[in-house]
């Protein structure tokens, strides 16, 4: 259970930073459905990044659309933006209006299971600003999602929902770092769609 569910307007980070968790945002039938096209229409692929030395190619799959063929780039990869789909476009107005924010871009990732997570890490690239605004919108399997402060060690966590938003902004991607931590009790995937505003210098 969520002790943070359905109050959008509380701040679940206790100092240094500002995330507000919506719950679901689309009704269950609706989540399902976009679950289900993403799945066939996105140009999904496996990310190749090099951590510590090492050529790694992950499990989970990634794609990054935008308004414009944006460069982005992180863990020594980079990914040129691919033109909206209906689909995004929809979802994007949808977060939006809950975020009451805008956004030029998407960076997705696909897990095909529990087995799948994202080690810690912040959304601090410098095409992204000092303190930018980013909407996480979940389909799929209901995962556990994590904090952690870069000085005090400090950890908030929470279960993101099937069709749910979480929005960070603030400082929070320059004092806190998150992940998605792996389980061995989830076998269905899940799709997390991470909406953010890239500078034009970006292109």
């Amino acid at each position: 259970m969520n002790l943070f569910e359905f109050d959008q307007n509380l701040n679940i980070l206790p100092y240094h930073g500002e995330a507000y968790y919506f719950g679901s945002v689309l009704q269950y039938q609706q989540a399902d459905a976009y679950l289900s096209g993403l799945l066939s229409t996105i140009a999904w692929k496996n990310d190749e990044v090099i951590i510590y030395g090492k050529h790694i190619v992950t499990a989970r799959k990634a794609a990054w659309y935008g308004d414009k063929p944006y460069s982005y780039s992180y863990s020594n990869t980079t990914k040129q933006a691919l033109a909206w789909t209906p689909e995004l476009l929809e979802l994007k107005a949808l977060v939006e209006k809950q975020s009451l924010s805008s956004f030029n871009s998407c960076l997705l990732n696909l897990y095909h299971s529990g087995a799948e997570g994202m080690a810690w890490h912040s959304d601090d690239e410098a095409a992204l600003g000092r303190h930018p605004v980013i909407a996480s919108l979940s389909l799929g399997a209901e995962r556990k999602f994590s904090f952690k402060h870069k000085s005090s060690k400090q950890n908030v966590s929470l279960v993101l929902d099937h069709g749910s938003l979480l929005l960070m902004k603030g400082a929070t991607q320059s004092h806190w770092q998150h992940s998605l931590p792996k389980t061995v009790k989830v076998a269905e995937p899940r799709i997390n769609l991470t909406f953010r505003t890239i500078s034009e210098s970006g292109i």
